[in-house]
């Protein structure tokens, strides 16, 4: 189980490396959710979701090359389910190409799955809002020829 959501970005790689690695700054902006902790390597964090209020999901940065990618990876002992979270930021015809992947697996996954809300909306949501936010904007949703 996978969700993906992408933006093709006007701002340098560095500039949208900054907003995302802000995590009391996230919640400033459209992005749909909220991060305790230090965004660091090897940190562990705390990431809430509009998508699920009120839970926290525990976290480890667990790949961090600034400007370029940044991996979370979060889930239940022995791996019986785990969440990979990769954001990546690569040079493209209108400045950066963002795109965040979530990729869900582990024995518990079928169960899991039936209870997760979709997290389609959220993802295209902080997709946009940190388009609105590394060009200037305030966030918001973005249409689909922006993305």
């Amino acid at each position: 189980m996978e969700y993906e959501s992408s933006a093709a970005i006007n701002a340098t790689p560095e500039q949208i490396w900054d907003i995302l690695t802000d995590a009391p700054g996230l919640s400033q902006w459209d992005s749909g959710v909220r991060v305790e902790g230090t965004i660091a390597p090897g940190n562990k964090i705390k990431l809430y979701s509009d998508a699920s209020p009120g839970r926290a999901f525990g976290l480890t940065v667990t790949e961090f090359e600034p400007a370029k990618k940044m991996v979370l990876k979060g889930g239940m002992p022995l791996g019986l389910f785990t969440g990979v979270r990769t954001y990546s930021l690569t040079p493209g015809t209108a400045g950066t190409d963002f795109t965040m992947r979530e990729e869900y697996s582990g024995p518990l996954l079928g169960m899991m799955a039936k209870q997760m809300p979709d997290l389609q909306p959220s993802f295209d949501q902080f997709a946009a809002g940190l388009k609105a936010q590394a060009e200037g904007g305030s966030g918001g949703a973005a249409s689909s020829d922006d993305m």
